[in-house]
């Protein structure tokens, strides 16, 4: 069974044999996909430096991306569209994407702890953890594999269009980024129903 990075005692692990974690990255930008990531890690292979992926550089983000893929059991991505997030909402969309993720794994889960407050309808039991990331080992695996799979797709969205700055503030409401989406209008990727861009479109259509 996996161990808790750190030692919580009001965490307890249930005692079952397939353990996943989930979290989810990319809530609050302006633009692409809201990513989420299901991991249930190896007992047999431990990971070393789990923890809250802001937590991390770069460099080491890059590494354990890697180690989480070769030696967890069984990893998967789940997402939800901007059209999804502007139709359902960014939280009813990003329980949509952890469902998403619970279902792409290889193996089914026998318990799922979820990063946050609010578990999304699954098949099997669950538990939300408040600030999950920093203290049960799966969910840090999965906050990761999020955050490292929606930077790189927006390190690409930034060759389609360098003039928005994707690759440096990832989608986030920066200054920069703000003078970027006024100069330049709105792409197809955009979050229409979020207030900043539901402005620039409503200043286009005078």
């Amino acid at each position: 069974m996996a161990k808790l990075i750190t030692d919580f005692p009001e965490v307890i692990y249930p005692d079952c044999q397939y353990i996943a974690g989930v979290d989810e990255v990319g809530r609050g930008p302006l633009v692409g996909d809201v990513v989420t990531a299901a991991v249930i890690l190896d007992p047999n292979k431990p990971i070393q430096g789990l923890t809250d992926s802001k937590k991390l550089s770069e460099k080491k983000l890059a590494l354990l991306f890697d180690q989480i893929n070769e030696n967890a059991l069984t990893v998967s991505i789940g997402r939800a569209s901007p059209s999804e997030i502007d139709e359902l909402n960014i939280l009813h969309a990003t329980m949509l994407a952890m469902q998403r993720a619970v279902q792409g794994l290889s193996i089914t889960p026998n318990f799922v702890f979820i990063d946050g407050n609010r578990c999304p309808n699954l098949n099997m039991p669950s538990e939300a953890i408040v600030k999950g990331d920093l203290r049960v080992a799966e969910i840090s695996a999965a906050s990761i594999i999020a955050k490292v799979t929606r930077d790189r797709e927006m390190v690409k969205l930034d060759q389609r269009y360098p003039e928005y700055g994707f690759a440096k503030h990832k989608g986030y409401p920066t200054k920069a980024h703000f003078e970027a989406l006024e100069a330049n209008g709105v792409i197809a990727e955009y979050r229409q129903s979020f207030k900043p861009v539901k402005a620039i479109l409503a200043l286009a259509a005078k």
